[in-house]
C-alpha cells in the first residue's frame, strides 16, 4: 500500500501500572447465576449463508454477525430485527418484572422479496439518531428522538436510498460540521472479483458514506455528500469513524486502500502502471567472475556500430545510443577496472556486450554501478552453489537440530496451540478523510484482535488485543498525539480465550468489571476482575495470605438453538437465540 510508506509508524504504549504480573488465575465459582428468559413473538430475522457465499470472509462478515444491538446511550436497552421486519426493543429495569419486547419501527420493504439479501443491520449513531439497513441494499437514516422513554419513542425516516448492492452496517456516527448536521456510516460488502484468479475470487469493500442535511425550500432533507470506497482482501476486525467525521480507523489482516473514482486519478494510475512496466524490464543484464564482468544490452532493430558510444575510465562507465549527450547508462562503478583492457562488441543484430576487467581480482561486486537499480545480476549456478555452502552453518531444515543443547534457539514442542497465531501481519491504520491516505500505522504483529466494546458512547469503540497471556483494552483518542490509550487489562484472558475453540462472541462491561465469552451453543463464561476478600485465604504452596481473588463463572442456557447475538452491560449479559432472549444477572458481589 503506497500510502503506508509515507504514514507515521506508531506503537501502542502499554501502561505498566495496569498489568498484574502476580496474577494467579481464576477461581471457579459454583454459585448460581440468576438467568431470565424472554420468549420472542416472532423469530429473529436470521439470514443463513447461501451456496455462493462459501469463503472465510463471508463467514466472518455475515455468518458471525451479531444480531443483537446494544444502545450505549441507554444501558440495558437492546434491539433486534424479527422476521416480520420489525425493530424490537427490550428495556430492562427490574429483572423480576421483565416486559415483552415492543415494536419501535417497522421496515417498509418486505424482507423475503430479495433473493440475495443479507441480514438486517443497525447502529446507533448518537442518542437521537440511528442507521438501519434491511439487507437488500437500502439505507435508512432515522431520527429516533429520545430512546428508552417507553411509548414516547417515535422513529422518523429522514433519509432513505437504495444502493447498488446489499451490505451490512459496521459503524455510524452523528456530528456537526460547519453548522450542518451529518451522519457518517460504514457499509461492508464481500464482492465478486473477476480479476482475482489465484485467490478466493472475492474482495472486501468498506464504503464510507456521509449524509448531510440540506434545507430545500424550507423543508429539511438529507442527501449523500460523500461516498468513498476502501477495498481489501480480508474482512476488517474493527472499523470505526472518528466522532468528528474527519478520519477512519481500521484493523485488518490484509491492507485496505481507497479506490479512486474520478478520471484524473485513473489517468495517474495508468501512468504509474506504464512506468512500473518499464521498470520490470531491466535495462541491462550483468554477470561476473573473479576476474571480469560482462554487461549485456538489448538493442532495438536497425542499430549500427556508429550509433553506439561506450566510454571507460578507471572508475566510471558511460553508454550512449545514437545521442552521445543522452547516455542510457552512466555512473560510478562499484570498484576500479582496467579501462584499457575493457572492450565492447555487437553480437548478432540486437545485443551489445561490454567486457570489463577487474583491477582487484577475486572481489565480487554486489552492484555494477553505485546506486543504480536498472540492471539485473545473472548469477552463475556454480557461484550460487558456493555461496549456499558458505551460509550452510546459518540455516537448517529442522526447527531444533540439537534439542539436547543448552538454550536451544527454538523448540516447536514447547509451543502450545493457543500460542499459534497466523495473522502476524495484522495492522491498525488511521485514514484521513480529506486526503484519503493513511496517516498512522501500527503493526500489531502477534497482538491478536479479540473484540470491540463501547465504554463511552461519545468516544470511538474500544478494541481489545491479546498481549502475551493478557487482553488489553485500548481506547482510540483521535484528537491526541498518542492516538490509542491503554485503559484496562483483563488478566490471562488472551490465554483463556485461546482454549475455547467453540467461542463465537466476546464482550466486556463498560466499566471493565468483567469480560465474557459466549460459545456457539449454550455456554457463557464470565471472568471477573480481582476483588478484595472479606475472609482470610492462604496460598498453601507459598504460605502467604491472598488479598484478592478473580472468579470465573459459567452459565448454561436452557436451549439447543445457536446463539445469534451477545451484548454486555455493567450488570447484565444479553444472549439472543432465534426464539428467546436470555438475560444473565452478573452480580458484582463476591
Amino acid at each position: 500500500m503506497e500510502e503506508a510508506a509515507a504514514a507515521a509508524h506508531c506503537s501502542l504504549r502499554v501502561q505498566r501500572l495496569l498489568l498484574d504480573p502476580k496474577f494467579e488465575g481464576y477461581k471457579l465459582s459454583l454459585g448460581p447465576l440468576a438467568s431470565y428468559q424472554v420468549p420472542l413473538e416472532s423469530p429473529v430475522a436470521e439470514v443463513r449463508l447461501r451456496d455462493e457465499q462459501y469463503t472465510l470472509e463471508h463467514m466472518r462478515a455475515f455468518g458471525m454477525y451479531n444480531y443483537l444491538q446494544l444502545d450505549a446511550w441507554h444501558p440495558d436497552n437492546v434491539y433486534y430485527v424479527d422476521q416480520l421486519g420489525r425493530v424490537m426493543n427490550l428495556s430492562v429495569t427490574l429483572d423480576t418484572a421483565l416486559k415483552k419486547p415492543r415494536e419501535v419501527f417497522r421496515l417498509p420493504a418486505d424482507l423475503t422479496a430479495c433473493d440475495n439479501r443479507l441480514c438486517a443491520s443497525m447502529h446507533f449513531a448518537s442518542s437521537a439518531w440511528a442507521t438501519l439497513s434491511d439487507g437488500t441494499g437500502r439505507l435508512y437514516v432515522i431520527r429516533t428522538g429520545k430512546r428508552g422513554e417507553g411509548a414516547c419513542e417515535k422513529w422518523e425516516i429522514l433519509f432513505n436510498e437504495e444502493f447498488e448492492s446489499p451490505f451490512v452496517i459496521v459503524h455510524s456516527v452523528s456530528f456537526v460540521k460547519a453548522g450542518s448536521h451529518s451522519v457518517g456510516v460504514l457499509l461492508l460488502r464481500v464482492e465478486k472479483d473477476e480479476l482475482d484468479v489465484h485467490g478466493s475470487g472475492f474482495h472486501v469493500s468498506l464504503e464510507w458514506v456521509t449524509i448531510r442535511e440540506a434545507a430545500k425550500e424550507g423543508v429539511l432533507e438529507y442527501e449523500v455528500s460523500m461516498r468513498q470506497v476502501l477495498q481489501g482482501k480480508s474482512v476488517p476486525h474493527y472499523a470505526a469513524i472518528e466522532p468528528s467525521g474527519d478520519g477512519l480507523m481500521v484493523i485488518s489482516y490484509k491492507p485496505f486502500e481507497f479506490i479512486k473514482q474520478n478520471c484524473e486519478d485513473k489517468d495517474e494510475e495508468s501512468k504509474k502502471e506504464k512506468e512500473e512496466e518499464k521498470k520490470k524490464e531491466p535495462l541491462y543484464y550483468w554477470q561476473q567472475s573473479g576476474d571480469d564482468l560482462t554487461v549485456t544490452f538489448r538493442l532495438p532493430e536497425e542499430f549500427a556500430k556508429e550509433d553506439i558510444q561506450v566510454r571507460f575510465s578507471p572508475d566510471r562507465i558511460s553508454v550512449a545510443l545514437k545521442d552521445p549527450l543522452l547516455p542510457v547508462l552512466e555512473g560510478t562503478l562499484y570498484s576500479s577496472i582496467d579501462h584499457e583492457s575493457s572492450t565492447w562488441i555487437i553480437k548478432g543484430s540486437n545485443s551489445l556486450e561490454i567486457s570489463l576487467i577487474k583491477k582487484e581480482e577475486g572481489c565480487m561486486w554486489p552492484e555494477l554501478i553505485v546506486g543504480d537499480s536498472q540492471g539485473e545480476l545473472i548469477m552463475d549456478p556454480a557461484q550460487s552453489e558456493e555461496i549456499a555452502k558458505r551460509l550452510m552453518h546459518l540455516t537448517s531444515d529442522e526447527m531444533n537440530p540439537d534439542a539436547a543443547k543448552e538454550n536451544p534457539p527454538c523448540n516447536a514442542q514447547e509451543l502450545e496451540e493457543c500460542d499459534m497465531f497466523l495473522e502476524d501481519s495484522t495492522s491498525l491504520c488511521r485514514f484521513d478523510g480529506s486526503s484519503l491516505k493513511v496517516t498512522h500505522v501500527v503493526n500489531l504483529g502477534s497482538n491478536q484482535y479479540l473484540f470491540s466494546a463501547v465504554v463511552d458512547p461519545k468516544e470511538m469503540p474500544c478494541f481489545c488485543l491479546r498481549h502475551d497471556v493478557d487482553a488489553l483494552l485500548w481506547q482510540p483518542r483521535p484528537d491526541r498525539q498518542d492516538k490509542w490509550e491503554h485503559i484496562s487489562t483483563f488478566n490471562a484472558l488472551g490465554y483463556v480465550q485461546a482454549s475455547k475453540q467453540d467461542k463465537k462472541f466476546m464482550a466486556c462491561a463498560p466499566n471493565h468489571s468483567y469480560s465474557a465469552l459466549c460459545e456457539c451453543l449454550r455456554r457463557v463464561f464470565i471472568y471477573r476482575q480481582p476483588t478484595p476478600l472479606s475472609t482470610v485465604l492462604y496460598n498453601r504452596k507459598e504460605g502467604r495470605q491472598v488479598g484478592q481473588v478473580a472468579k470465573q463463572l459459567v452459565a448454561t442456557l436452557e436451549t439447543h438453538d445457536p446463539v445469534l447475538g451477545f451484548q454486555a452491560t455493567n450488570e447484565r449479559l444479553f444472549v439472543l437465540t432465534a426464539k428467546t432472549l436470555f438475560i444473565i444477572k452478573v452480580s458484582t458481589e463476591n
